[in-house]
This record gives structure tokens, C-alpha cells and sequence, in this order.
């Protein structure tokens, strides 16, 4: 059974399946500052739902403590109903959720292929583990299947570092996907990008919907109200609002706090 969302992503629907990821109560100090102030929210699954808020509205600290890199002072995080809130990264992503970081993060020195075949090691039983990395027929058809869809085959054993800026954010998205995450944390992918990079970043952010479940941070206000299906506002460290993009935008106290005016 297909259903289409709100905006017009097709996805195949699960009557009375349980949101894929769950926030209860999260929450963080750091010294007098609550950067994240007890924060709830869902996530469907096959869904894009926008984090936004100003700078300094704890979005970036908020992935963090989904992702494992810091421990909350309270609350839980919780990936197909099951409490992943203390352990730490490596255990998050092998429980299926995989994230992007806001300043691009990969090994420039090596190809594109090898930075994908790297993520994509996961992937391969452990009986593979002291076996040459050519014999990694699993990781490397993953790496061809990236390549492929990210459009970076003819650049495939290019150095990372040679990329422009608008192929590096998308190879960086692709290496998030190598390991097959049910959970994509993606911050700020387009950050930094020309409008022509921009436009095919939203454009496979949305087809990546129909795979995997995508959270992610943006600031492009029009690429949220077109790209997302679910949005959540933050500010000063606080839950503002959530709702379908139209409402969100229409919300006074939204308005207010991110627009700037009533």
C-alpha cells in the first residue's frame, strides 16, 4: 500500500506503525545554559521532517544527543521503540541511524570511491575482517550503487578534496547512506551551495524519502516548506512548534521568533 504525504512524496504506508525515532524530555546544560530544554517529538518513518530556529537555538546540539555524541542530562532517545539514549555513537549507527555533520567532514586526501568504501566497510561480516580489502564484494557493489545515484561515477577516484563544495555535501550525504541506515540525520546540507546545487540537493534529499526516514536541519525557509513533510521549531533551546509546513509558517509565535515579526 502507497500513500502520498503533504508534499506529494509517495511512500509506502504501514497502517499503525510506531514512529521510527522518538525524543522524550531530552535535555542539556552546558555551566547556566540549557542549550536543549525538554524537547519531545516523533518521526515517522519514510518522512522528511525540518528542524529549524535562530542560531543559537540548540538544532545542532539536538542531533548531537540523538546521534550519541553527547549525553543528555535527561530524557531518551528511542530508534524503532527501543531506549539508545547512553550509548554512544558506534551503537547508535548500528541500530540505524546515520548522520551528516554542518561543516563538511571527510577524508580529503583519499578518491571519492575510497571515502564511500570506507563508510561502506560496515556493511561486510566480521569473517571479512583481515581479508584484502579487494575481496569486499559487498562495500564495493554499495560504493558503485552510490556513485551511480549521486552522480559522482565519473569522479569516482577523484581526491575528495578536488570536489567543488556543492559535490563534497553530496558525497558527504552519500557516505552517511553507505552503511544503510533506516535514520538519516543530515545538517545543513545545502549550506554553502550555488541555487543550482541547492535545487539538486532538495531534489535527492526528497527521493531518498522513499528509503529511508530523513531528519534534518535547514535555513533555507523556502527549501523547508517545499522539501518537508513535518517541521519542528526551536528556540532558545525549546520546542517552539511542529506541524505540517503551512501551519508552521502561519503560526504567530513562529512568525515572531524566527521571521521576526507577528
Amino acid at each position: 500500500m502507497t500513500e502520498r504525504t503533504t508534499t506529494g512524496h509517495v511512500v509506502t504506508a504501514h497502517p499503525g506503525t510506531a514512529p521510527i525515532l522518538e525524543v522524550r524530555h531530552l535535555s542539556v546544560s552546558f555551566g547556566g545554559l540549557r542549550a536543549v530544554d525538554d524537547v519531545s517529538f516523533t518521526v515517522a518513518r519514510n518522512r522528511i521532517t525540518t528542524v529549524i530556529g535562530p542560531n543559537g537555538a540548540g538544532k545542532s546540539t539536538l542531533f548531537n544527543l540523538i546521534s550519541g555524541a553527547l549525553r543528555p542530562r535527561a530524557g531518551q532517545v528511542l530508534i524503532e521503540g527501543r531506549d539508545h539514549t547512553t550509548e554512544p555513537p558506534y551503537r547508535v549507527q548500528a541500530a540505524g541511524l546515520a548522520r551528516s555533520f554542518q561543516i563538511t567532514n571527510l577524508f580529503f586526501e583519499l578518491s571519492v570511491a575510497e571515502n564511500l568504501r570506507q563508510a561502506a566497510q560496515i556493511l561486510e561480516p566480521r569473517s571479512m575482517m583481515w581479508r584484502p580489502i579487494g575481496a569486499s564484494r559487498t562495500a564495493h557493489a554499495r560504493v558503485d550503487e552510490l556513485l551511480e545515484r549521486f552522480g559522482l561515477t565519473a569522479k569516482a577516484q577523484y581526491p575528495a578534496g578536488k570536489l567543488s563544495h556543492g559535490e563534497q555535501r553530496r558525497l558527504e550525504v552519500a557516505v552517511a547512506l553507505a552503511c544503510r541506515p533506516k535514520v538519516l540525520l543530515l545538517d545543513e546540507p545545502t549550506q554553502g551551495m550555488s541555487h543550482g546545487d541547492t535545487q539538486d540537493t532538495a531534489a535527492l534529499i526528497t527521493s531518498l524519502a522513499a528509503d529511508v526516514t530523513v531528519l534534518l536541519i535547514e535555513h533555507d525557509i523556502g527549501l523547508v516548506m517545499s522539501l518537508s513533510d513535518h517541521v519542528i521549531v526551536m528556540h532558545q533551546g525549546q520546542k517552539l512548534a511542529e506541524g505540517a509546513p503551512r501551519d508552521v509558517r502561519n503560526n504567530p509565535a513562529v512568525q515572531a521568533a524566527y521571521f521576526g515579526h507577528a
